[in-house]
């Protein structure tokens, strides 16, 4: 019976019940400094050993240390006390901390657990170390900034569905997460999203939901998730029914009375922006300033999407009519030496 429990609990860790977490997806620090890096196990298994593993892109994983009680350090690269590893039994969480941080130590970490009755290794989703000059200052406001776009009525009437769509700008690192829901439900929806983008020193990123009509009257959220959000919380960007915005008469009226407030221009047609106005003039050019903006950004977005698509096929055409031409040639030859 005590062996018929052991492989019960054995095959329910590896199958369900250990769960791996590293909360934060990226953490960024400056060459020189150092980086902790977090995982929590739950359910809790203090006298579980906590391994620890390194991968630098286009590379293999490279293990660097475990611990199983409190405390275990190691020395790489020739630096003492390079790699130190915690684990606090009270909160079921280890802690991976990268000192003296150099450009070669940015990389995706992982921590992992395994039971010695089924040898199955399990691994976390992992966190981004981005290490930046130490010199290099960013704004203090590097969180995605959301500009919203509307189903318009011309798709609606077409094609019988509507695509919202939610631009992120602005924002640093490159490592972001964005998903969709209906407002009030768990269920992650299925939306289809651009590549993330280097814009200067920060990044943009698009991400778009296309539902039927007769769904367009509920409210969608799109949430984010990135280091630098305000409060370490993910921003959830809601997207008003389309009933509800038809009704409105004056925008002002329709901004949220939050600090994440929305601007609703020219409803069904446009754009929200998160941004707030002092008054009605300042609320029109803003608007219209931040329109054309947008379509402009949007529109070199889609001619960049459309040119990537379009370049594949232009160098397997191109390679082609070299081949034919060259063997014209060479066919041509032959003919006159004979």
């Amino acid at each position: 019976m005590l062996l018929l429990s052991a492989f019960t609990f054995s095959c329910l860790w590896v199958f369900g019940l250990g769960q791996l977490e590293q909360p934060e997806m990226s953490v960024t620090k400056a060459i020189g400094e150092s980086a902790q890096i977090a995982c929590k196990i739950s359910p809790d298994h203090s006298d579980t050993d906590i391994h620890w593993y390194r991968q630098r892109e286009n590379q293999q994983f490279d293990y660097l240390i475990n611990v199983r009680q409190n405390y275990n350090q190691r020395p790489l690269d020739g630096i003492n006390k390079k790699i130190e590893v915690s684990k606090d039994r009270q909160t079921s969480t280890s802690t991976l901390k990268v000192n003296f941080l150099k450009k070669e130590d940015e990389a995706f970490y992982y921590c992992a657990i395994w039971t010695y009755s089924t040898w199955i290794k399990k691994f976390s989703k992992g966190t981004k170390l981005i290490v930046i000059p130490s010199g290099k200052r960013f704004d203090s406001d590097i969180f995605p900034k959301p500009t919203i776009f509307l189903p318009s009525v011309a798709e609606t009437n077409l094609h019988k569905a509507g695509t919202y769509l939610c631009l992120l700008e602005k924002f640093f690192p490159d490592v972001i997460s964005v998903y969709w829901r209906e407002k009030g439900s768990d269920k992650v929806l299925e939306p289809q999203e651009g590549n993330t983008m280097k814009t200067k020193d920060t990044y943009m990123k698009l991400s778009w939901l296309t539902v039927a009509e007769d769904s367009m009257n509920k409210e969608y959220g799109c949430i984010v998730k990135h280091e630098n959000n305000k409060g370490g919380v993910d921003q959830e960007i809601l997207f008003p029914p389309i009933d509800k915005v038809a009704n409105i008469i004056d925008p002002t009226e329709a901004s949220l009375k939050t600090e994440n407030a929305f601007t609703i221009i020219n409803p069904r047609e446009s754009v929200l922006r998160h941004e707030h106005v002092n008054n009605s003039t300042d609320l029109e050019a803003c608007l219209e300033r931040r329109k054309d903006q947008l379509q402009l950004q949007v529109t070199n977005t889609l001619a960049f999407y459309t040119y990537l698509s379009l370049f594949p096929k232009s160098v397997v055409h191109l390679a082609f009519v070299i081949f034919c031409l060259c063997r014209r040639a060479a066919v041509h030859r032959d003919g006159q030496s004979s």
